[in-house]
């Protein structure tokens, strides 16, 4: 039997500060854990996709290869507000099913200050297909699909916030906060939806360890709403 090799990632992030995470990082972290950045390494630049796109396959393969993430490689992420996720969900995405999700605030070990590198790995990047739905297809299927909103319950309402330029929801979506437990949803093809397509990862995550697929709309409400054709919600 091939041998297993066990990264931790850390993954924390700060939508309000983009140094947050490397900072914590420093400061201390699981010892041997490489560190990835939700807006350099697990997002395309920020533009007409949305403040967080999904990475090419070829730049996301050459970011977990650095982390030490390959076959044979068993990735455990941690961190903040659906960094975690959101690498667990990229890993997924490309093909690598072999990784968990770890609150830190359980982990019971030491932790190491400093940068650490890891033995590099060469990650072989095989993109899923139907896990993911654009904005087109998910304007076209409204009433069709079980919409489900991680944002905080005032974005989704659509009151005026720093972080939405134009504030509101996608038609028909119902709340279920990323910071709350999952609420009872109905039965359906589920799409999960966020700001900016981080936050969403943590309820797709969820989904996931109840036996329920969701697709993941990447855009978010920060494509949706650059697009003034696409109907809004509030209230």
């Amino acid at each position: 039997m091939a041998r297993v090799r066990y990264q931790f990632v850390d993954c924390r992030w700060s939508l309000d500060d983009p140094d947050y995470g490397r900072t914590a990082y420093l400061a201390g972290h699981v010892p041997g854990a490489t560190f990835l950045d939700v807006e350099r390494d697990l997002s395309a630049p920020a533009g007409a996709g949305g403040r967080h796109p999904l990475p090419r396959a070829a730049d996301f393969a050459g970011t977990a290869g650095r982390a030490g993430i390959g076959a044979g490689v068993f990735v455990v992420a941690y961190g903040t507000t659906g960094g975690a996720e959101r690498l667990w969900w990229l890993l997924r995405h490309f093909g690598h099913d072999d990784c968990a999700v770890l609150d830190l605030a359980g982990w019971r070990g030491p932790l190491r200050s400093g940068a650490e590198a890891a033995e590099p790995a060469q990650f072989d990047p095989r993109s899923r297909s139907g896990d993911t739905i654009e904005a087109d297809e998910l304007a076209a299927r409204l009433g069709e699909l079980v919409i489900v909103d991680a944002r905080l319950p005032e974005r989704f309402r659509g009151e005026p916030n720093p972080v939405d330029r134009v504030p509101g929801r996608v038609p028909g979506a119902v709340n279920a906060p990323w910071n709350q437990d999952l609420p009872g949803l109905p039965p359906g093809e589920l799409v999960a939806y966020c700001g900016s397509g981080v936050t969403a990862c943590v309820v797709v995550h969820r989904l996931q360890l109840e036996g329920r697929e969701a697709k993941l709309y990447p855009g978010s409400w920060s494509e949706w709403e650059q697009r003034g054709e696409l109907p809004r919600e509030r209230g």
